[in-house]
């Protein structure tokens, strides 16, 4: 089977990037699993906040925000962003975070007095904050809705999937990647690796050096919100320093410890000590007192060693684009990320709208990780 560009993974970033390109050229997308977006993708809880993460990742999410609150015609039956507005509340030591926060977020944060605060939010623990602040334009994401845009958008344009296609070996022989999966061989001169908590297992196999890719444990909870309040209305709530997030899910409340575990890739499963954490911390900051929980997941957010996407050609081998590193952030980067990533896969001009924003692709480039040499194959 051949094709101008194969894309490995087909995870949000694998689906956007098939979107973008399938108008252009012959686009094949491998799912190792029978489904695409079984893992990350499938287990986020994204929502969209231009206060989150590093300056990178602003700006990516600032140049791709109008695609998400107005997309392309028949990319979506129903709007994909819901607005929510983010609290970020903190104890006396948090201070230092909550300076930083507002160093960071400048004029897209609101300063409130913790008494507004408590206001805003009925179930927050009175006394508990000593700072607070809001992001008033920040967005639930219809998670879902996004990622089946994207791959029905690519389906449409021509791109061919294929599931169960897990990839077993790379080759590259006369200016050819050769891909030996478990759905066939395919070929194409340019391969995308966008196989997220896999990428670097992804070099591996093709002989390039990885890029230091750390997968870290992400956990999730349903709880029931207090009997006779409905919480649909109320913002997510978020500690200063990043301890745990409590946010409003279909009359549901969702929370996490916003734990970070190292690990190996897998299909991650939740563990009692982050769940028994979770709800210490949520009990702290709020009256709410958790009698039950209705379910619990964990997924894998990947990062490199500055936190910020790894996005270009490879600079040792030939025809290997990366597209990995998004961490938390990766729906709602998605659609900057991924045009990002097709303007240097066509040989574009780099976007007017993100080099306003401060982003210049040695900033997402691999050739950036100057510590590769400690990972050779």
């Amino acid at each position: 089977m051949n094709c101008d560009l194969a894309v490995i993974g087909g995870g949000i970033a694998g689906a956007a990037i098939a979107y973008r390109m399938a108008p252009h050229c012959s686009v094949t997308l491998l799912e190792r699993e029978s489904q695409p977006g079984y893992h990350s993708t499938g287990r986020s809880a994204a929502g969209l906040s231009e206060t989150l993460g590093a300056p990178a990742i602003r700006a990516l999410t600032r140049f791709g925000r109008p695609f998400l609150e107005t997309p392309p015609e028949g990319f979506a039956q129903a709007p994909l962003t819901r607005r929510r507005s983010w609290l970020f509340v903190g104890r006396e030591d948090q201070r230092r975070d909550y300076d930083a926060l507002c160093a960071e977020a400048g004029d897209g944060i609101e300063i409130l007095d913790p008494a507004e605060a408590e206001r805003l939010l009925p179930i927050l623990r009175p006394g508990y904050a000593a700072h607070a602040a809001l992001e008033p334009k920040a967005c639930d994401l219809d998670v879902d809705a996004i990622h089946k845009g994207f791959l029905r958008g690519a389906r449409a344009a021509g791109a061919r999937f294929l599931t169960d296609a897990e990839v077993g070996a790379m080759s590259r022989r006369g200016g050819v990647w050769q891909i030996e999966t478990t759905a066939g061989r395919i070929e194409a001169p340019v391969v995308v690796n966008a196989a997220g908590a896999w990428a670097d297992a992804i070099a591996l196999l093709a002989g390039v050096r990885p890029i230091g890719l750390v997968p870290k444990r992400r956990t999730a909870l349903i709880l029931d919100p207090p009997e006779g309040m409905d919480p649909t209305d109320w913002p997510e709530l978020d500690d200063m320093s990043e301890e745990f997030y409590l946010k409003p899910e279909v009359g549901k409340l969702l929370a996490s410890p916003a734990d970070e575990t190292p690990m190996t890739a897998q299909d991650a499963q939740p563990d009692e000590m982050d769940i028994a954490v979770c709800v210490e911390r949520i009990q702290q900051a709020t009256v709410l007192q958790v009698r039950r929980i209705e379910h619990s997941w964990a997924g894998l957010r990947s990062f490199v060693a500055d936190r910020v996407p790894v996005i270009g050609f490879d600079y040792e081998a030939e025809g290997f684009f990366w597209l990995a590193g998004q961490g938390g952030a990766g729906i709602q980067t998605s659609p900057g990320l991924s045009e990002a990533a097709a303007t240097l896969l066509r040989g574009q001009a780099w976007p007017a709208g993100l080099a306003a924003l401060g982003l210049e692709p040695a900033m997402l480039s691999p050739a950036r990780l100057t510590t590769r040499k400690e990972f050779m194959p």
